[in-house]
């Protein structure tokens, strides 16, 4: 996974545990999924700039997937 994506799942279990007494060693097998969900969120963007008929919408992709470091 690239390192955008595993820095927002970091920072996502860092709120998690903040919030509850889960132990890290108890999300660990939930990092995978969650990476996988993060990822999805970011291609769903991806969809969406390319759905739309505007000037800059290529761009807008573009963008999206250098700041995530996202290629397909």
């Amino acid at each position: 996974m690239n390192e955008r994506i595993q820095e927002l799942v970091k920072q996502f279990a860092v709120d998690l545990l903040n919030r509850s007494a889960i132990d890290m060693r108890e999300y660990e097998p939930f990092l995978e999924e969650t990476e996988k969900f993060v990822e999805s969120i970011v291609w769903k963007c991806v969809k969406l700039c390319d759905q739309v008929d505007i000037v800059g919408a290529d761009e807008c992709i573009d963008n999206i997937k250098e700041h995530f470091g996202v290629e397909k």
